[in-house]
């Protein structure tokens, strides 16, 4: 994934920060191998994310028939795999 998904999952944090201010003790020693742990988790969520929504992208090109269409369909996928920098 690319530094899109990076910067939606600083956005989450943020969100999350205003949602619950001062409820959640801060730590500025954080254990490291935990804080890695935590943002991989979110990166890996984002990706399974963007591949759903492919998958629905690949649903709807498997019930068109008409050539256009699907090649429409078809950029929508490439497009969203671009924006997000999906690699196979």
């Amino acid at each position: 994934m690319n530094e899109r998904i990076r910067e939606l999952r600083a956005k989450a944090q943020e969100l999350a920060a205003e949602a619950f201010p001062g409820d959640v003790p801060f730590d500025p020693n954080p254990d490291p191998i935990l804080w890695d742990r935590i943002h991989i988790s979110y990166e890996k969520f984002a990706e399974l994310i963007v591949r759903e929504c492919l998958a629905q992208v690949d649903k709807v090109d498997v019930m068109l028939e008409d050539d256009k269409e699907k090649t429409g369909v078809a950029w929508v996928g490439y497009a969203i795999e671009k924006h997000f920098g999906v690699e196979e």
